[in-house]
């Protein structure tokens, strides 16, 4: 993994250690990180999007407690053997299902149908792959 796949908001209300957790247990569910996979080490995600490395220390520290990740000695972290992995489509849906109550939640708020946040969010999803 590079350490630029992850996508830092630091104005996000969303603390950036949990925003890493986040989408590394995404990229572990859905398959992106094989179980074995090493990641990049602290000081390297922290030099890529200029944060503290304890920022970083943290988010691994969590993913290594819940399971997700495993610390291999003089190699640094690598996805656990028995992490979650992507043939559980319901895991997947338990990590996306908060993000979408949320947007549901403010597009009710916003009065914005659904026909029209699905082709914003359509659209989103094809940006992204471009």
């Amino acid at each position: 993994m590079d350490a630029t796949l992850l996508h830092i908001h630091p104005a996000s209300p969303e603390p950036i250690y949990r925003q890493i957790a986040e989408q590394i247990r995404r990229m572990v569910a859905g398959g992106q990180l094989a179980r074995g996979a090493t990641l990049p080490s602290v000081r390297e995600v922290a030099a890529a999007h200029a944060i503290n490395p304890m920022t970083v220390s943290k988010a691994y520290s969590q993913l290594e407690i819940e399971g997700v990740l495993e610390r291999l000695r003089g190699k640094g972290m690598a996805v656990a053997a028995r992490a979650p992995h992507a043939a559980g489509a319901g895991h997947r849906w338990a990590l996306l299902d908060p993000a979408l109550d949320a947007v549901a939640r403010q597009a009710r708020e916003l009065e914005l149908g659904p026909d029209e946040v699905l082709a914003r969010l359509s659209q989103r999803m094809q940006e992204e792959h471009e």
